[in-house]
């Protein structure tokens, strides 16, 4: 299975947001190459919220170019196998945690939001993982920081985006 079918069958099977939903689902109908930072249309981004649901803990991203607290994530590539796959490579590579896990259920939330050109726009399709405990973390390249942040923390950190996934995989660890 491509990485464009795995999308088309995860956003189908996403049952939240419908009608952002159906426009991520059209977007894909409507530009094939819709996965890859290439289409200037905009395009499909995988993330992931790091979380330590034991400690009540989030790890953010001071992210270098954007100079925002965010969940890690970023562009799909040729290798990703999944949206997951990609979420999972994107929050260890942008963490620097190794044994992070998926938490089940698929992605917890998305968030569409414009981007400076030649691009206008990211699909972004929102997972969140799991860190191992006495989880090490790192700064990558794409960074400025990496900090834990305790759940009530958030929202004096993060844009309303971050603190809806946290909310939703707060949500998601209560079922």
């Amino acid at each position: 299975m491509s990485l464009y079918d795995d999308a088309v069958l995860v956003l189908k099977g996403y049952e939240d947001q419908t009608d952002l939903r159906q426009a991520y689902l059209d977007h894909l109908a409507e530009h094939p190459d819709g996965l890859w930072k290439a289409c200037h249309a905009g395009h499909i981004t995988a993330s992931a919220l790091v979380i330590d649901p034991e400690g009540g803990r989030v790890l953010l991203t001071l992210h270098k170019k954007l100079q925002m607290w965010l969940q890690m994530g970023g562009h799909c590539e040729p290798g990703d196998a999944t949206l997951a796959a990609a979420a999972l490579r994107e929050a260890t590579e942008e963490s620097g945690v190794s044994g992070l896990s998926l938490l089940p259920g698929g992605p917890v939330r998305l968030d569409l939001h414009p981007i400076p050109p030649p691009c206008h726009r990211h699909f972004d399709v929102q997972y969140a993982v799991v860190a191992p405990p006495d989880a090490a973390h790192a700064v990558s390249d794409e960074s400025l920081d990496v900090r834990w942040f305790g759940y009530d923390e958030v929202s004096d950190v993060a844009d309303e985006s971050v603190v809806q996934l946290l909310a939703a995989t707060r949500a998601r660890l209560a079922t």
